[in-house]
């Protein structure tokens, strides 16, 4: 069994994005997946720092210190793309016009609860940012994290540890070992990494899981 990278992790949340959808990506792992949207789909990126058509991350040496997106990471603009304030930006976010938000998480619940904001770790002072106005404002929101912590321990849980971002909120989670929807019945396995089976997956997920009847291996690209 071989767990999918983080990019390998973006490239299987890439191909779920809609054709024409506006979308925000999360600080972290899912800034990645501007780099990975299939050929001919128009995908609309918006960042919280004012940036409606942010592309692909440009090529090493070519970074333009003036284009970042809201992570401070260089970012390239797509013919169309525009900047603007942070009061338009986040008018946009709780006004509900992002069709979708890919956040990161340390923790998703079995009910959908996010938690993206703080581990109260001392050392590592908390940074909400826009998650919450996302979580709130955003028609649908999926995360994108590694399945387990450093230590092993699940990130997916029955009841979040932190302090949540928002509850309720989370429809579709892309981990290194599987995709999995959080539905009102609980936690359905769409995808798992071939080589591992549902009970290997259970033994690293708190929460019950029930594994769809049309489910399938989930492979990647090498990315």
């Amino acid at each position: 069994m071989k767990p999918l990278s983080r990019r390998q992790i973006a490239w299987r949340a890439a191909q779920d994005v809609a054709d024409g959808s506006y979308v925000n990506l999360g600080i972290g792992l899912p800034t990645l997946v501007s780099d990975f949207i299939p050929p001919g789909r128009e995908i609309v990126f918006h960042s919280e720092n004012g940036i409606l058509g942010v592309g692909p991350a440009p090529p090493k040496g070519e970074e333009d210190r003036d284009l970042i997106n809201a992570t401070k990471q260089p970012i390239t603009l797509l013919p169309g793309g525009c900047f603007f304030t942070h009061s338009d930006s986040f008018a946009m976010i709780r006004g509900g016009h992002l069709d979708l938000a890919l956040l990161g998480a340390f923790e998703v619940s079995e009910r959908g609860d996010l938690a993206n904001w703080t581990t109260e770790d001392p050392e590592w002072p908390p940074g909400v940012g826009g998650a919450m106005d996302l979580a709130a404002g955003a028609r649908e929101v999926r995360v994108l994290m590694e399945h387990t912590t450093k230590e092993a321990t699940p990130r997916l849980r029955r009841r979040c540890t932190y302090p949540l971002t928002a509850a309720h909120v989370v429809r579709r989670v892309y981990t290194n070992l599987a995709v999995i929807d959080v539905t009102d019945e609980g936690l359905l396995v769409r995808e798992i990494v071939p080589g591992m089976t549902l009970a290997d997956l259970q033994a690293v997920t708190e929460p019950t899981l029930r594994l769809a009847d049309d489910w399938r291996p989930l492979e990647a690209p090498a990315v």
